[in-house]
């Protein structure tokens, strides 16, 4: 019986919120049909190659936002295994990521400029 209310329910609350979202619907104006909302022309194309340092940043941020992931059961982790094991695991972790970043950084891959 609280299946049946709760299906129900949920029938009748997808129904209304898709009959007040069709009724409040209007049509769109010029502005709203161009690309930029934003009410300004726009000074340039749209198509411009992006900078390849730009994705280089981007995916050693996500690296190093995964790497906290990595290293979050940590505590955990040192309940269930050698103290040792944990400890040699998390120092060769960082330790690869830090000669990573060192080796990007020597190479000039951080550098903005050319």
């Amino acid at each position: 019986m609280t299946m049946m209310i709760i299906i129900l329910t949920s029938l009748a609350m997808t129904i209304l919120l898709y009959t007040a979202n069709y009724l409040m619907t209007t049509k769109p104006d010029i502005n709203k049909l161009s690309p930029y909302e934003c009410g300004f022309d726009p000074l340039g194309d749209a198509r411009t190659p992006v900078s390849i340092q730009f994705f280089l940043v981007a995916i050693l941020f996500i690296l190093f936002d995964l790497e906290i992931v990595l290293l979050l059961p940590t505590p955990w982790s040192t309940n269930t295994n050698p103290p040792t094991a944990t400890i040699l695991l998390i120092t060769t972790l960082l330790t690869i990521l830090t000669l990573g970043l060192l080796y990007e950084w020597l190479q000039g891959g951080l550098e903005w400029t050319e």
